[in-house]
């Protein structure tokens, strides 16, 4: 019999994982609150359940016999997985605690702490009385929330008050955090562990709309923002992170900023990123990242690694098509793009109306090409 595989969500990047591990022979189950997603089209079976309902979810697990849970570029679905692989004794990369510490901004950047190389100064807010300890501009955000829903810049008290507010019916803890605002390009990197030690770590040049703070436009490899000397430094403080955080086997995804030769973390978490980066990465690298996480789960395979290019040449450029919510999505201005390039999804079929995701300017569609 084939092992069942449990996805967690049917967003465009759980459909990913859905495809690779139907492509690997698996019988593949997905579940999500809605049918909302392309992820549930291309699923074997699909299950209307909520992924934060662990209960549920187990359940489902047991009339169902499935044989690992996980989940893809979703901050909510890790620590679910997590938690259920342990209750049941399932293959699983990191700790319940780990991923919840992760999913937590100020968790996060507590455990880090203040002396840790590559953090940022920071403050939980509870109150918008709350005395501020930092200076303007200063990025405010939600606690626990993912996809840049309710990230702000504020550069003024009056920003702050309006920007509080829009963070708070983000945060499911109710939790608000300030963090120092760094100025420089950022960074998205992807990495690999294996038994405690760094074997796969790429950067990509993270670019974003300008109007839009943090919201992604493209991902461009290989980074042109590190030299040696800043890429030495990624590394270090990429592994020291993973080692306070308890993060030794599996994907690692850090969002970073360059300011004056120093990395900064923005985010770091224990899973593949939310951006397809996998698929850009496969063309640049020879390593199929979605494969080599279930191979590594399931089998505790890592020869995918060994498909790693001994020289990485070229660049590639992954771009996303955006429009503002509750409007109709409207490729036709990309059509060169898409016809022309290596690989194209669109999220949505033309005419459909793009539903809100961080509120403000959604990824409807994404293409790669080469540079």
């Amino acid at each position: 019999m084939k092992k069942r595989i449990l996805i967690l969500g049917v967003a465009p990047v759980q459909m990913d994982a859905i495809l690779e591990l139907k492509k690997m022979g698996y019988e593949t189950y997905a579940c999500a609150m809605e049918k909302d997603g392309p992820g549930a089209d291309v699923a074997d079976h699909f299950d209307q359940i909520n992924i934060l309902d662990e209960e549920a979810i187990i359940k489902h697990i047991k009339e169902n016999e499935i044989s690992l849970v996980y989940s893809v570029g979703s901050d909510l679905a890790i620590p679910v997985a997590c938690s259920i692989s342990e209750q049941l004794q399932m293959p699983h990369f990191v700790s319940q605690k780990t991923a919840r510490i992760c999913n937590n901004k100020f968790l996060m950047r507590t455990t880090l702490g203040n002396d840790f190389k590559g953090n940022v100064k920071f403050q939980a807010i509870t109150s918008e009385k709350d005395k501020l300890e930092l200076d303007f501009p200063f990025i405010l955000k939600p606690a626990d929330a993912q996809g840049q829903r309710g990230v702000s810049l504020v550069k003024s008290l009056d920003e702050y008050l309006k920007s509080y507010e829009i963070a708070k019916k983000y945060s499911r803890s109710g939790l608000v955090i300030a963090e120092q605002y760094i100025s420089g390009p950022e960074l998205s990197v992807n990495g690999y562990l294996v038994d405690g030690e760094l074997k796969y770590l790429i950067a990509s040049d993270r670019v974003t709309w300008p109007e839009y703070t943090g919201l992604i436009h493209k991902h461009i490899v290989p980074t042109t923002n590190l030299n040696l000397q800043t890429s030495d430094t990624l590394k270090d403080i990429i592994e020291s992170a993973c080692k306070k955080l308890g993060i030794t086997n599996g994907p690692v995804y850090a969002q970073m900023k360059l300011e004056q030769g120093i990395p900064y973390i923005i985010e770091i978490t224990p899973r593949l990123d939310g951006c397809h980066m996998w698929n850009i990465l496969y063309y640049y690298t020879g390593v199929n990242l979605l494969k080599l996480t279930f191979e590594h789960l399931l089998n505790n395979d890592i020869s995918e690694l060994e498909k790693q290019y001994d020289e990485l040449k070229g660049g590639y450029v992954l771009e996303f098509i955006c429009q503002p919510p509750n409007t109709k999505a409207d490729y036709s201005t990309y059509q060169s793009e898409m016809q022309n390039s290596l690989y194209s999804f669109n999220y949505y079929k033309q005419g459909e109306n793009i539903r809100p995701v961080n509120g403000k300017f959604e990824k409807i569609g994404y293409f790669i090409r080469k540079i």
